[in-house]
């Protein structure tokens, strides 16, 4: 029978040929009550060093979690063959994570002779795309305060910044575009930090906009929010050029349609 699995990620790692560091992890994920993510080692760990690709699921912010905390979880990781899934490299595993073994799976998921070799197809276009399900099964030691503040609402940890599920992709595409674009941000405060790009965002939507969607009121807010965002150390020149490229648009528009009305009357 298949196993249920409570979530299903997908992980893209890019540029794998040219990755420099030892580890690397993915975005944070919510299952049962506690935050995880995915560490990958491209040069392997103990038993699999300079031998294999290393795959661990990894609890985050353990020591946030109550004394004796324990989960007991089934998970499944997957390095996937882009060319046919049927030869995709999978291993399972069922155990207890707690505040000795924070992190949990395989030295050895994938040779690098097989995962380097791009006839075998897991890497493609320099990319590997590794697929992890995970159930909770068990909980001791509840975390109240996770279950309120991401369970819930589900929050991904993107580049320090905690996004909605449906905000993902965007809010990846804007710092794959401009990747310091908070390489100044000053707030530490998750609530502040989070309102701050949801209005980055709004920022970026409204300027998708076609300039006659937008009146005066409109790009004068613009004007504004722009402003405290860059005094928060949001670094927007790119966005500061394109609003006054919409800016002047609209004028002209304006402009225009004035100058037919009085010739009207």
């Amino acid at each position: 029978m298949e196993k249920q699995y409570e979530k299903k990620i997908t992980w893209t790692i890019k540029n794998f040929s040219t990755l420099q560091s030892n580890e690397i992890y993915s975005d944070h994920f919510v299952v049962g009550d506690s935050k995880w993510r995915l560490v990958a080692y491209p040069k392997g760990c103990g038993g699999g060093i300079n031998k294999s690709l290393s795959l661990y699921l990894d609890v985050v912010d353990s020591e946030s979690l109550p004394s004796g905390w324990k989960r007991h979880t089934t998970f499944r990781l997957t390095v996937v063959n882009q060319i046919s899934e049927k030869l995709s490299q999978q291993e399972e595993g069922q155990c207890w994570f707690d505040e000795n073994a924070t992190s949990k799976g395989f030295s050895a998921m994938l040779p690098l002779t097989k995962l380097i070799d791009v006839k075998d197809g897991f890497l493609v276009n320099g990319e590997v795309k590794v697929v992890a399900e995970v159930g909770v099964l068990e909980v001791v030691g509840k975390s109240d305060v996770l279950v309120e503040t991401l369970l819930l609402h589900e929050s991904i940890d993107v580049n320090g910044f905690q996004v909605l599920p449906s905000q993902v992709e965007s809010v990846k595409t804007l710092f794959d575009k401009h990747p310091d674009i908070a390489s100044k941000f000053r707030p530490k405060n998750p609530h502040l930090r989070t309102t701050s790009l949801n209005s980055l965002l709004s920022l970026t939507e409204i300027l998708c906009q076609s300039p006659e969607e937008l009146s005066i009121d409109d790009l004068a807010n613009a004007y504004s929010t722009l402003t405290c965002l860059t005094k928060a150390g949001f670094k927007l020149d790119w966005l500061e050029k394109k609003l006054k490229e919409v800016g002047e648009t609209r004028v002209q528009e304006i402009e225009e349609e004035l100058k037919d009305l009085k010739e009207k009357f």
